[in-house]
């Protein structure tokens, strides 16, 4: 590697790789072995493990010595083989990098309690961890991982030993098991206790690992970001593990492993990875998303770029931009007061357009205002939104909003798309980030994110002033409706509540909102937005088709949530045709208490799998309220 870790480290997320004992038993490898020992009597398997990893895009390496300590493979008789087991590991794992990832000795705990409680002496805990660290360093790793501890007294040990013989960067892990909200900790040192601790140790990085899954690691480092500034590590195992036909195996999907870790991040992790049940392709997809929640960084940068060149003379402030309300018929609605319905219209698959043709015909004499067409959502390739725009225009004559990912589309693209967009009357964009390539058409694409939907924004109302994104003049000013996505329901509201004024100072003009199935939690968001300045708001409302369609859109979904109770609801529902019933009833509900809210301008309707009867048999209950003008 080029840079070193603590260099990487102050400038952008590390992904460390994932679980190795599981990745070993699945190639065939009982539990009754000693895994350490394998880097002696298996390479091969060792190597491929690591080689895997550093495919799907590890920074980190970390070697396969979890247990490689004296007292722990006193347990099998190899307590003689400190120096082999440990001294080939790193061999493997530096000959897996290939100069593109580092290699971190991992050190794990004794496997017994220290004095006075267990069995095993402080010092006695201290030498065994020198001695391994020791041939760690002299077989050349680049930092050493301390993970999976669950008391301060055995981690300090550990500290203590690798500090005594070397000065490269520690990274320390505890395991906070149950630590979420009303759950007591099975054992060892809280979180806060521990962040409070350690703060002073020779130490580069703490945080957390295990943890009974992604939500636990969640609700750990929440705690430990409140409770210090240090850089934090987060690292979930694959959820609980389950016993199916007599293998122990981790059932969390890659997506929901992936969208932790970029949860991890936006809460402040400065490096995420993976612990027990892990995948390479878990990985891969935490790779993908991490960009995602890094692209804001990114955004930043290159937005200063474009401010210094305007300071320097570079550029002129631009000319003064089409008010909303004259930049397309939408507009003119929203900001009129209309009260405005948008159904969100599927791109094809294929080159056969009719089926959408014919549905935005069916929702214009329905009264639908607009209809949105997605761009490739869930990383699935479809027609292009602008395209499938057009043809709406010219054979049904229904108005359009254009969805535009950050994800496909460098920045030079991007302002070719956009004026051509201009040119053809799409006036309307909805400003997205985009969800990262998973498994589905492509998932090996390549993610782009120079900017995310907040830098998009900004870009776009550059182009309204006439100025390219490096702040020259293009000729002309673009007229173009910007609008941007907010969810309601987002994990993380503090995070949502700020991204969504930052959406507003960048020049968002309107937005929809994720489907809202718990009012009480949009009625939370205005609250905790009241502050902003006030953007029409159209709240999306998905009628659930089934039980299987809500457990989906929970589990699989980035960004979705669907309470337990609505869950529950549709479960009980009985058979597929109540179900559906039951999940219109839902979304007509929902939308019956929010739609005299006064900071609700208008409705999104999302029909689930194209079903646009689904979507008109709710307009009901809001004819009273279309009625009725909306203040801006």
């Amino acid at each position: 590697m080029a840079d070193t870790f603590r260099e990487a480290l102050s400038e952008r997320v590390i992904i460390f790789d994932g679980a190795m004992g599981t990745e070993i038993y699945k190639h065939g490898v009982f539990i009754n072995r000693c895994y350490d020992e394998l880097n002696l009597s298996q390479p091969d398997i060792v190597s491929a493990i690591h080689g895997e990893y550093r495919k799907a895009g590890a920074d980190v390496l970390t070697t396969n010595t979890f247990g490689a300590n004296r007292l722990r493979l006193g347990a099998y008789g190899l307590e003689d083989r400190v120096r082999d087991i440990n001294a080939s590991a790193v061999r493997l794992a530096r000959d897996a990098a290939r100069d593109r990832s580092w290699v971190a000795g991992s050190i794990g705990p004794t496997g017994s309690l220290l004095a006075p409680v267990g069995r095993i002496t402080p010092g006695d805990a201290y030498t065994a961890f020198r001695e391994q660290a020791e041939v760690l360093a002299t077989s050349g790793v680049d930092l050493f991982v301390l993970e999976t501890f669950t008391h301060l007294a055995e981690l300090w040990q550990a500290v203590r030993a690798v500090r005594s013989i070397s000065d490269r960067p520690i990274v320390a892990s505890m395991s906070f098991p149950f630590v979420g909200p009303g759950q007591a900790q099975l054992e060892g040192d809280s979180p806060e206790v521990a962040a409070r601790t350690v703060r002073n140790w020779p130490i580069d990085v703490f945080g957390t690992n295990c943890s009974n899954g992604p939500r636990g690691v969640q609700h750990a480092l929440e705690r430990l970001a409140a409770a210090t500034d240090m850089k934090l590590i987060a690292m979930p195992n694959a959820g609980l593990p389950q016993v199916v036909e007599g293998r122990t195996i981790y059932l969390a999907a890659p997506e929901y492993m992936a969208e932790h870790a970029r949860r991890f991040v936006q809460i402040g992790a400065a490096i995420v990875g993976g612990c027990c049940g892990t995948t390479p392709q878990m990985i891969k997809e935490i790779t993908t998303f991490v960009r995602t929640a890094t692209a804001d960084a990114r955004t930043r940068v290159v937005m200063q770029s474009a401010e210094q060149a305007a300071a320097d003379g570079a550029a002129s402030a631009g000319v003064t931009p089409t008010p909303p309300a004259e930049k397309s018929a939408f507009g003119k609605k929203l900001y009129s007061g209309e009260f405005c319905v948008s159904v969100e219209l599927d791109p094809p698959r294929g080159i056969e357009a009719h089926k959408a043709v014919e549905g935005a015909k069916m929702l214009l004499a329905a009264g639908i205002d607009v209809v949105n067409i997605a761009d490739g959502p869930r990383a699935v390739a479809r027609m292009g939104p602008s395209a499938l725009a057009q043809l709406v225009r010219q054979h049904s004559g229904m108005e359009s909003v254009v969805h535009y990912c950050c994800r496909d589309r460098n920045l030079l693209g991007m302002q070719m798309d956009l004026l051509g967009a201009n040119a053809l009357g799409l006036k309307n964009i909805l400003a997205i980030t985009g969800d990262p390539p998973k498994m589905g058409t492509y998932p090996n694409a390549t993610a782009v994110f120079d900017i995310d939907a907040i830098g998009l924004i900004t870009f776009i109302q550059m182009m309204n002033r006439g100025l390219d994104f490096s702040g020259a003049p293009i000729g002309g000013k673009t007229e173009l409706l910007v609008g941007a996505g907010c969810n309601p329901g987002h994990v993380d509201i503090d995070i949502e509540v700020e991204r969504f004024g930052r959406k507003i100072a960048a020049g968002a003009e309107y937005f929809f909102s994720q489907p809202v199935f718990d009012p009480e939690l949009l009625l939370h968001f205005f609250e905790r937005t009241a502050h902003f300045p006030r953007v029409p708001f159209l709240v999306g409302i998905m009628p659930l088709v089934s039980s299987k369609n809500a457990e989906f859109l929970h589990n699989e979904v980035p960004g979705m949530q669907v309470p337990d109770a609505i869950r529950a609801r549709l479960a009980n529902a009985g058979s597929r045709d109540e179900q559906r019933e039951t999940g219109i009833q839902v979304a007509r509900e929902a939308l019956a208490e929010v739609v005299n809210h006064p900071r609700v301008n208008g409705v999104y309707v999302y029909p689930p799998f194209g079903s646009y009867s689904a979507v008109l048999r709710i307009l009901d209950v809001i004819a009273d309220r279309r009625a009725r003008p909306t203040v801006v």
